[in-house]
């Protein structure tokens, strides 16, 4: 069996759209979670609708984050000289970063609802939901840090 088989890049670009895909689903659950509960502050506390976009913006970086790892996988595939090897681990790399994306945002999503909506009732919650949602974000981060380690890697596994 050859180190180069012609369907090794499938594999790239299924990390490539595993990257994008789940990294933007978990961005999108966040800021439909958190927009449900500004919309509730909304209607009582409307001075407070900008302050509490925290949230929303938060979960937008994590689509950043597949986005930037979908790139950089993306200019690494090559179609000939691509080793399985590569695109198993561009793999890899894509399902670190999506999957860890589709938590943060998950998780930014719940807190900031919940955060939101006693933010209403008490300004003290206001740091204690940007505390809480920074822990949220580093669960994506922790996945782009990971596939950009991997993608490093891959420049070694040429055939």
């Amino acid at each position: 069996m050859s180190l180069c088989p012609p369907f090794a890049p499938f594999f790239g670009f299924a990390g490539v759209a595993s990257a994008m895909i789940f990294s933007t689903v978990g961005a999108a659950l966040g800021t439909s979670k958190s927009g449900i509960g500004i919309a509730g502050l909304g209607t009582f506390k409307p001075e407070l609708i900008m302050k509490s976009l925290i949230p929303v913006v938060m979960s937008g970086i994590i689509a950043v984050y597949g986005l930037v790892v979908s790139v950089l996988i993306s200019g690494s595939i090559k179609p000939h000289g691509y080793s399985l090897l590569a695109g198993v681990v561009h793999l890899g790399a894509g399902l670190s970063c999506g999957f860890t994306g589709l938590a943060a945002g998950y998780a930014i999503g719940i807190i900031g609802d919940t955060c939101v909506r006693a933010y209403v009732h008490e300004s003290k919650m206001f740091v204690s939901m940007v505390l809480i949602l920074i822990f949220a974000e580093v669960l994506g981060l922790y996945g782009l840090i990971v596939a950009l380690i991997m993608n490093s890697r891959v420049s070694t596994m040429t055939c």
